[in-house]
């Protein structure tokens, strides 16, 4: 897709389905800026500009960027010791970050999550937000529960006679005009923290520009860096599977850290990519990075020009839309084969949403998800097969399976000369020299026999074993490749 394709190609969808977003946007910046210990303009502010500014830099079209709750609880403590302004210069520090991980090409780890741990982050995130909309029903009537059904009602029912409007922004409107015109009591947007018709301007950071100060920022900013980089790039590989399109990770890395860089100075919190959100524009119909600018500038139109009607959305409305998401994340096809799957990968998957469900932390889920994978991923391929044959005084020794640090123990051990004859072959036509450790267990079964005076020789080694073998062990006695 090129560039005008992104902007152009989708005009009409990617315009209502940004709109429908920039609705979505606002509770939950709020929310994020309640949990942070900040005014709830400062999560709108960021909204606002990280929207528009990672539509311009961002590598996955049609992916939402704002503030988050993942940020959000990293930079309580922060802002209770030092005040607002040291959030804005963390945020500042936290995008040059990211962007220097985008130069590095840090978008190819992603390579090394799993698919079960994407799978456990996918569900574990419907989860945390079907939990997050909880809240909204302390102290509510039956009639926010009707409300909530009524959208679900809407949401999945209109699409069958009309596609050209967005469900979720159908029902928005449809409940808003219910709850004007009948006067009902429920909790609104405007419940839920104070809203002001202003748009986020330029500033710099009133604080003491010292090493000291970035001594204080720097543990922040880098944890700010890693996880929201960590949430985007997997959100950007789940719209991947959504739209069957391809996204540039680096670029996204890249485009995160312009995105926060600029939103410090505009008085924003920080932020990431949003699932929900990105999942609500998909789901929607938008496409393009014109869905993504949308959101951003309407969300600005709205608090600038709308602000009293905004107060006015009911929440059972953004509640039942919020709901929608959670449905459409789940990965229910992992929950109908999960008796199919290896049990390892299963096991995998459930203790990456129980981490991220018990600790609230998509971060830590996934980092114990990949570090389960590497280990089963070791265990698997440490398992190496020796099998021997025996022609007239030589014996040949067949391996099979990858040599590397976890499968030397078992090499060495199978190896004794007393029970060989004078001449034996170690034949590797199946298998591949890996590191530093497979070489010196070579070297070790090498030592075996010279000490007792047989020969010893190493068949079938590939090119890339062989100069392995060569650089590290030294010459060794070898045969032609077979």
């Amino acid at each position: 897709m090129n560039l005008r394709q992104q902007w152009f190609g989708n005009i009409r969808a990617d315009i209502l389905a940004g709109m429908t977003v920039a609705l979505a946007l606002i509770p939950e910046a709020i929310a994020f800026s309640i949990i942070a210990g900040v005014n709830p303009m400062v999560g709108l502010y960021a909204s606002i500009s990280m929207a528009i500014v990672i539509s311009f830099a961002g590598g996955r079209p049609a992916m939402i960027s704002a503030a988050t709750g993942a940020v959000a609880v990293l930079v309580v403590g922060l802002v209770k010791d030092h005040g607002v302004e040291y959030l804005f210069a963390a945020t500042i520090l936290a995008g040059i970050i990211q962007v220097l991980l985008g130069v590095l090409k840090i978008g190819r780890f992603i390579s090394f999550i799993s698919q079960p741990v994407m799978t456990g982050f996918v569900n574990a995130l419907a989860i945390l937000v079907f939990m997050a909309q909880l809240t909204h029903f302390h102290g509510a009537n039956w009639i926010m529960y009707a409300m909530v059904a009524g959208t679900l009602l809407i949401v999945y029912i209109l699409p069958r006679f009309v596609k050209s409007i967005p469900a979720p922004l159908t029902a928005i409107i449809i409940m808003t005009i219910i709850t004007y015109v009948f006067g009902l009591n429920v909790k609104t947007v405007g419940d839920i923290g104070t809203l002001t018709s202003s748009l986020p301007s330029f500033h710099l950071p009133q604080i003491e520009w010292s090493w000291h100060t970035l001594r204080i920022l720097l543990p922040y900013s880098f944890t700010m860096a890693l996880v929201g980089l960590l949430e985007s790039l997997l959100t950007a590989s789940i719209l991947d599977e959504m739209t069957e399109t391809k996204s540039n990770k680096n670029r996204e890395a890249r485009g995160q850290g312009i995105a926060n860089f600029v939103n410090g100075f505009f008085g924003g919190m920080g932020g990431c990519a949003m699932i929900g959100q990105s999942v609500i524009n998909v789901s929607s119909g938008g496409r393009g990075r014109l869905s993504t600018f949308t959101a951003g500038v309407f969300l600005a139109f709205l608090l600038l020009v709308l602000g009293g009607i905004v107060k006015e959305v009911p929440m059972g409305a953004l509640v039942g839309v919020m709901f929608m998401v959670c449905i459409g994340t789940v990965d229910w096809k992992s929950l109908r084969n999960i008796a199919k799957v290896p049990k390892a990968d299963t096991f995998i998957m459930v203790v990456t949403v129980i981490i991220v469900v018990a600790t609230h932390d998509l971060s830590k889920g996934v980092i114990v998800g990949v570090l389960l994978s590497a280990l089963h991923f070791g265990w698997k391929m440490a398992k190496i097969r020796i099998s021997a044959t025996e022609n007239n005084d030589e014996k040949v020794y067949h391996v099979r399976g990858p040599m590397f640090f976890a499968s030397t123990t078992h090499f060495v051990d199978h190896f004794e000369p007393s029970d060989d004859p004078e001449r034996v072959v170690v034949d590797f036509s199946h298998s591949h020299i890996w590191d530093h450790s497979a070489v010196t267990a070579i070297g070790k079964v090498l030592q075996k026999y010279t000490k007792s005076g047989k020969s010893i020789t190493l068949r079938g080694l590939n090119e890339e074993s062989r100069l392995i073998v060569e650089k590290l062990g030294g010459p060794l006695v070898t045969e032609p490749l077979v």
